[in-house]
């Protein structure tokens, strides 16, 4: 009988394009005709088990080309390793990733190779949950607070937690996790709606997107702004009249303003309520943000979508800087990177509210909010996890809502998995719906 480890074998990419800026689905004050996108990666083995790691980052178009290019410059990393220790120890794949000095040097730890190692490191959790048979949230909810200690990078964020209070956090907040976990089967994690408040929106689509929200359970909505003022104030103002007085409308300016702008403008939309400002200025300016706080109170000022890494995180809440922290499952280094954030964030007290839609950030994002309820903050309270009701069907375990919340996945694995029948149709530029798009037919012969 061979004693042949198992080993990663491939690793696959796919450049995978949806053309959602033709409905202007996605559009806001920065990005008024994206495509939404995932650099998508497969993990291969010969373990014979069937299993696979699925991974992705998120793209908006042809910003695919090189983050795929990202992802292969990885492949080095990752044939030939066993798989065993590979999903025994995911945090070593993650600092040979980041430590490879030749590709650091591109970031350090930011932009298109920080987030090729997150849709790597994705993909190996992935794997691991599914080895384990378990759904990633009760993967890592299960799992030792000493093990969950050693996943975490804290080089450059020890000054503000270290290994021995996150280890404190982590074995504090077990406590009562199984009725959490029977209360999370039961009815599920919070969830709010961006659905009705897309920038490129009529405001009769926005009305009854809006009141479809209400019916369908959700207790927040969203809108963009930041184009223009006078239509900002009447799309406000349609949303207000739609939902009431007491169901939340957070508003997101996707970095469009300077922070004297972001002030005013915030201040003139403050008769309509709004929960939150999201993105008010450079996700980089940290100082801006804490400005921008101070000035908008009682709004509450949220970001993280776009900041860069676990020690800008820790900067903003050093700063006072934001009343809500939004991780995004696919933005920094994956799941380890991830944990730091979550571990901060209940460090300093500030509720997490991820950033999601997309492709399938809904479908990662759901099982980092569930294992920090489950095993960390211990609490839903004024927490929500975004939902965009875009491109969930391509998906083989898609996010489910139910009366306004995220239904908690029960198939192993962290819900990664594109149907082959999506990858095929929606590769770019090979994939049957790009091959016989018009408007692509029309650039070649342009071209030519």
């Amino acid at each position: 009988m061979s004693t042949t480890l198992p080993r990663i074998t491939a690793v696959d990419s796919y450049d995978i394009r949806f053309p959602t800026s033709r409905e202007l689905d996605g559009s806001d004050a920065m990005n008024p005709d994206p495509d939404y996108s995932a650099a998508y990666l497969v993990l291969r083995t010969d373990a014979g088990d069937g299993l696979e790691g699925h991974g992705f980052t998120f793209t908006i178009g042809r910003g695919n080309d090189v983050q795929v290019a990202a992802i292969n410059a990885l492949r080095p990393h990752l044939v030939g390793r066993a798989v065993g220790e590979l999903c025994a120890d995911p945090g070593l794949l993650s600092r040979d990733l980041i430590g490879d000095s030749q590709l650091r040097w591109l970031g350090p730890e930011k932009g298109v190779m920080h987030m090729a190692i997150g849709a790597v490191v994705n993909a190996v959790w992935d794997l691991a949950a599914k080895r384990a048979d378990k759904p990633l949230w009760r993967f890592l909810a299960d799992a030792e607070p000493e093990w969950l200690v050693s996943q975490v990078d804290f080089r450059y964020i020890a000054d503000a937690l270290t290994p021995d209070q996150a280890l404190e956090l982590l074995r504090k907040g077990r406590a009562g996790r199984a009725e959490r976990e029977q209360d999370l089967l039961r009815r599920g994690y919070p969830g709010y709606t961006t659905s009705p408040g897309w920038l490129g929106y009529s405001d009769e689509k926005l009305t009854r997107l809006a009141l479809q929200a209400l019916a369908d359970g959700f207790t927040q909505i969203k809108l963009k702004v930041g184009a223009n003022l006078a239509d900002d104030i009447r799309r406000m103002r349609a949303a207000r009249a739609a939902v009431g007085p007491v169901v939340r409308i957070a508003i997101d300016a996707n970095q469009r303003w300077n922070v004297a702008e972001a002030i005013a403008w915030t201040k003139a939309l403050a008769e309509f309520d709004p929960y939150w400002i999201e993105e008010p200025t450079s996700p980089d300016d940290v100082l801006g943000h804490a400005s921008i706080r101070a000035a908008v109170a009682p709004v509450r000022v949220a970001t993280g979508e776009h900041v860069q890494n676990r020690i800008v995180f820790k900067q903003l809440l050093q700063a006072g800087a934001i009343d809500v922290l939004q991780i995004d499952a696919a933005r920094v280094g994956g799941v380890n990177e991830n944990l730091a954030i979550l571990l901060l964030a209940a460090k300093f007290n500030v509720p997490v509210c991820p950033h999601a839609g997309g492709v399938g950030l809904c479908e990662l994002v759901q099982h980092l909010s569930m294992f920090d309820y489950l095993a960390l903050s211990g609490t839903t309270e004024n927490r929500v996890i975004e939902y965009v009701d875009h491109l969930h069907d391509h998906f083989l375990d898609p996010a489910r809502i139910h009366r306004g919340h995220y239904l908690a996945p029960t198939a192993p694995g962290f819900s990664a998995q594109l149907h082959t029948g999506s990858i095929a149709r929606f590769s770019y530029p090979d994939g049957e719906f790009w091959v016989n798009d018009p408007d692509i037919l029309i650039a070649l012969e342009s071209a030519v």
